[in-house]
């Protein structure tokens, strides 16, 4: 059996001919993701020989991208993520709240990445908290981590988040918690309408301020008539909240938010072949029960649909609000697991606990099993082959 297929090999074989029918059209982000990618863990970036402690076995280790677009190098950013979340989860249930953009306005998301993200961000967040808070419905502070993902499974651009949260709060003056009803987070068509009218706020005030800019077939929204016009349609259509079942608490947090953390628009396991110039790959029809089917897309096509998920530099998918958010995280975690009178030694055990290892921290060997230890450094291949420039020629 040859190596498994990698979104690598996709890019090796036909990005330079992509390269070359979109030039012009193809911005530094999508050129350095190109870039990363394929010289991910090649003589291109260089490396360092190990050699086995029991059996004195050797090869050559080359240095990953670290690019976040990158199927390969996500496992370990993940784990040392999830370390850091251990000491922050709450002995209660969780909920998962899914917030997403109907295709009007994922068109603009499209267009102004950076600005109109940002909007969805805030908006599920202040969706979540406004509603938490009304005693009418839980009267309690919130704590949440949402994560941005902008794909759907055949790769089209389908911009969501997912809201991760515990199940209830401190009180409005911060002296009891307040624990959701059991099975049960806040009404999807309460916050379904408040996140349509605050997103739609939100890009309305973009646009008022001249930070949006539209191309193409978008390019008339421009004229404010016509920008307006699109509002009107988009508040005339539901948009989709969705709250999925609670799923427990600490001890399936972490499992579960792993899940959606650092995950990429297409996994390097779901590519089944590289033939002819197509790429075949399995995907979930969730309109048929989750059923898998197969898709076979150009290469062209598909290298074309994963770089729609290029996220701007500098953007952070991963946001923390309430009293998760990161100024006054530990006080405010702190009077929560008061609130929540939890054990001393529980406590205890979440603050000296070793963390998890991390497989790809200690390497083994694969002739024996052992240990293997970095004995020399391999420089990289042609410094002018770093892929992490953006040459526009």
């Amino acid at each position: 059996m040859g190596p498994a297929l990698e979104v690598a090999d996709v890019f090796r074989r036909h990005g330079e001919a992509f390269r070359r029918a979109r030039a012009g059209h193809l911005g530094c982000v999508e050129r350095r993701v190109m870039g990363a990618i394929t010289a991910c863990r090649t003589a291109v970036l260089g490396g360092h020989v190990e050699q086995c402690d029991d059996c004195g076995a050797t090869r050559i280790a080359y240095n990953s991208c670290r690019n976040r677009h990158c199927p390969k190098c996500q496992g370990v950013a993940r784990a040392q993520w999830l370390v850091e979340r251990q000491a922050e989860l709450l002995p209660v249930p969780y909920f998962h709240v899914v917030f997403t953009l109907p295709v009007l306005a994922g068109e603009i998301a499209f267009q102004n990445k950076a600005i109109v993200y940002a909007i969805l961000f805030r908006s599920a967040a202040e969706t979540l908290s406004t509603i938490a808070a009304d005693p009418k419905h839980l009267g309690a502070q919130l704590g949440i981590t949402a994560v941005l993902h902008t794909w759907g499974q055949t790769l089209q651009h389908h911009p969501h988040v997912h809201c991760v949260v515990p199940g209830g709060g401190p009180s409005l003056d911060g002296t009891r918690w307040i624990a959701c009803r059991p099975g049960f987070f806040l009404p999807v068509r309460v916050l379904s309408r408040l996140f349509r009218r605050l997103f739609l706020q939100g890009l309305e005030n973009a646009f008022n301020a001249g930070k949006l800019g539209f191309f193409g077939d978008l390019a008339v929204l421009a004229d404010p008539a016509a920008f307006t016009k699109r509002l009107e349609q988009l508040r005339r259509i539901d948009w989709v909240v969705y709250a999925k079942p609670p799923f427990g608490g600490p001890e399936q947090v972490l499992a579960y938010l792993g899940r959606y953390t650092h995950r990429v628009a297409i996994a390097n396991s779901r590519l089944i072949s590289l033939c002819d110039g197509k790429v075949s790959f399995s995907w979930k029809d969730y309109r048929q029960n989750s059923k898998v089917k197969v898709m076979t897309l150009n290469a062209e096509e598909f290298i074309r649909r994963f770089l729609l998920h290029s996220l701007p530099d500098g953007f952070h998918r991963i946001r923390h609000y309430g009293f998760l958010a990161n100024g006054g995280r530990s006080d405010k975690l702190a009077l929560c697991r008061q609130l929540l009178a939890l054990r001393s030694a529980w406590l205890d055990r979440q603050v000296v606990a070793d963390p998890p290892i991390i497989k790809e921290d200690i390497p083994v060997c694969p002739r024996c099993g052992g240990r293997m230890r970095r004995i020399d450094v391999v420089p990289p291949a042609c410094e002018r082959a770093r892929p992490f420039r953006c040459d526009t020629s």
